[in-house]
């Protein structure tokens, strides 16, 4: 029962200060008595407890002056003459002002509280003779093999050993669609096994699993001020001393320049003390920031602080490695052509059979294209692998040769079938040959394809104003053709890690404010060089612990998302700047000339406070 109440206790204090008020108020209608001013008191007791508390200590140990003393001088500066009211209503509504942007911390830490209940704490340890028992999470090691059933959360990041089932990922990539896992896929903790019985083996420590990531990176946003939030608190001290010199002056100045009487000298230097401290200038910006990480999270975007959710609104030019961004990253066979008068599954029977039992990509690739022909690939015993250049191999009386044109025979390989591999080339593909003792029988044509979800998030980039650049390391002809595919308005050939800055460099002089988009090890030195650096979630560690921004999904599409939040935070942060500078500027000069009393004031500076944070809270809002 505590802990619920706990969370809601700032609020709570300040209702019931409202509460008392009301009592006060009505038992001293006719004139103020020793009971009502005894439950103003107490008003004042409950609802400020908790902001006089954190505004002396923060001044204790930061040695500077806020906003909350300044409540505090208001509070018993108005009590001193008389104004008990007024000086409840404004520690009620400084309350709660107070509470609700503490909701808007809770909310963000709910949040990570959710994150963190992810992860479960027990899991089926399976021995080596296969049977299972219940062991802790935090005792399981890497290599240790385990049983997850059908509902339950998977425990730890691991691959599937065996088993097929449909994966919920909704809690970590936030697709809500399940995703089909086989044996060999990978899974992460926390994600929930729907429907089969699958045997995992860990390969990250608990520690180290992308959950235990997430809940690091949004604590460190958290705790990470924006640039906007830290010129506010270092205003906020100045400003406090000035408004505190400008009311010590005004409870005199005015009694001999205009002739005011002491009375009216008083209780105007009082109204100026409330309406002048800039409580809604100091939430215009901490609650938005908040309430946008929070929204991001829940949307599959980690970022790691509020510079860096304020950076990407403001992003000119965005830089994407090709390789697993722009790409899927592995090579998929486009072309097959075979010798005029062969059959072609024949052919690709026997070429899948003599690549089988080779790791390289190009050969893993073309085994995958007979694969999902239905081919049945068979071992060849009699091949040998030459370093370099492809493989020989006997099969029946034949000898094979697959590999590039210089291996098989450059003249062969460039008039087979009129000169197809130049045609093949030209679109940016990598063509493998194979022949027989006759000639060239087939060639194969292989090529990283564009991302589907690439082609969209490219297109959104372009409409929200941002200049696109692909930097890849192939060569002038394909990255040209992949470009072209992708939709990139520019494109860098050939570089290189080390080029990969120099050239981000180049475009941080040209653009300013210049994002990175990448997922390997190669990319990270450039993530770093960026203004705003942008990781792929499935990437390398190296590359989500330099990043500023990670994509909990390979989804571009998501990079657009968090610039339109980053914007609308933004947007909200100076619609929350100039309304709360506004109010200030108006009731002092109203004070000034005498048009506003203390109550009034009471109600437009608090209740101007109040909107600021209302106004944060939309970023709340699951779409922006």
């Amino acid at each position: 029962m505590l802990s619920r109440i706990k969370p809601h206790t700032e609020l709570i204090a300040a209702l019931l200060s409202g509460v008392l008020i009301v009592v006060a108020w009505f038992v001293g209608k006719g004139e103020e008595s020793s009971l009502s001013i005894s439950l103003y008191l107490i008003a004042f007791l409950i609802g400020g407890y908790a902001k006089a508390k954190e505004g002396i200590l923060h001044t204790v140990r930061q040695k500077e002056l806020n906003v909350e003393l300044l409540m505090i001088f208001a509070a018993i500066g108005s009590s001193i003459i008389g104004y008990w009211t007024e000086g409840a209503v404004l520690i009620f509504i400084f309350a709660l002002s107070g509470a609700l942007e503490t909701y808007t911390m809770n909310k963000s830490q709910r949040e990570l509280s959710a994150l963190m209940k992810l992860q479960p704490e027990e899991a089926w340890l399976l021995d080596a003779n296969g049977q299972s028992k219940r062991v802790a999470v935090k005792e399981l090691q890497i290599g240790n093999r385990l049983l997850v059933k059908p509902g339950e959360r998977i425990p730890v990041d691991s691959i599937i050993i065996n088993g097929n089932s449909s994966v919920d990922e909704a809690a970590i990539s936030g697709e809500s669609i399940p995703v089909s896992k086989q044996s060999g896929d990978h899974l992460y903790a926390g994600t929930v096994n729907l429907d089969g019985v699958l045997t995992i083996e860990m390969n990250k420590s608990s520690s180290e699993s992308l959950v235990q990531k997430i809940i690091e990176l949004v604590q460190s946003a958290q705790s990470e001020k924006s640039p906007a939030q830290q010129f506010i608190e270092k205003f906020e001290g100045r400003y406090v001393k000035i408004v505190l010199i400008s009311v010590g002056i005004m409870m005199f100045l005015p009694h001999f320049l205009f002739d005011w009487d002491w009375t009216t000298t008083i209780y105007r230097a009082m109204v100026l003390l409330v309406v002048a401290s800039p409580c809604a200038l100091v939430a215009s910006i901490m609650p938005a920031t908040l309430s946008a990480i929070s929204n991001g999270a829940r949307n599959g975007l980690l970022f790691k602080g509020g510079v860096h959710l304020e950076n990407i609104g403001s992003m000119k030019a965005i830089a994407l490695d090709k390789t697993g961004t722009l790409t899927q990253g592995k090579p998929e066979v486009t072309d097959f052509i075979v010798r005029d008068g062969m059959d072609d599954i024949s052919i690709l029977t026997t070429w899948a059979s003599i690549e089988s039992q080779s790791t390289h990509p190009l050969a893993q690739a073309i085994t995958k294209f007979a694969l999902d022909k239905g081919v049945v690939t068979t071992p060849i015993p009699n091949m040998k692998d030459v370093p370099g250049w492809g493989i020989e191999a006997t099969v029946g009386s034949k000898k094979w040769k697959v590999g590039k044109p210089s291996f098989v025979g450059t003249d062969a390989a460039k008039e087979f079938h009129d000169g197809i591999s130049s045609i093949l080339a030209e679109q940016g593909k990598t063509v493998v040959f194979a022949a027989d003792d006759e000639g060239i029988i087939a060639v194969a044509a292989l090529r990283d394809q564009v991302r589907l979800e690439a082609k969209e998030a490219i297109t959104l980039l372009r409409e929200s104003g941002v200049y696109t650049i692909m930097l890849t390391g192939d060569n002038e002809r394909t990255a040209k053709v992949i470009a072209d595919e992708a939709g990139v308005d520019h494109y860098i050939a050939e570089c290189l890690p080390e080029t990969k800055v120099s050239h981000m460099k180049e475009l941080l002089s040209k653009y300013g404010n210049v994002g990175m988009v990448g997922d390997g090890i190669n990319d990270a030195p450039a993530l770093a060089t960026a203004t705003t650096g942008i990781a792929m979630g499935e990437g390398t560690d190296v590359a989500l612990e330099t990043a500023d921004v990670v994509l909990m999904k390979n989804e571009l599409a998501r990079i657009n998302y968090a610039i339109q939040l980053s914007r609308k935070m933004n947007r909200i942060v100076k619609q929350n700047v100039f309304f709360s500078i506004t109010v200030i500027f108006i009731l002092i000069i109203s004070n000034f000339f005498q048009v506003i009393n203390l109550p009034l004031g009471v109600i437009g500076h608090e209740g101007s406070t109040i909107l600021v944070i209302l106004n944060s809270l939309r970023l709340l809002n699951r779409n922006i």
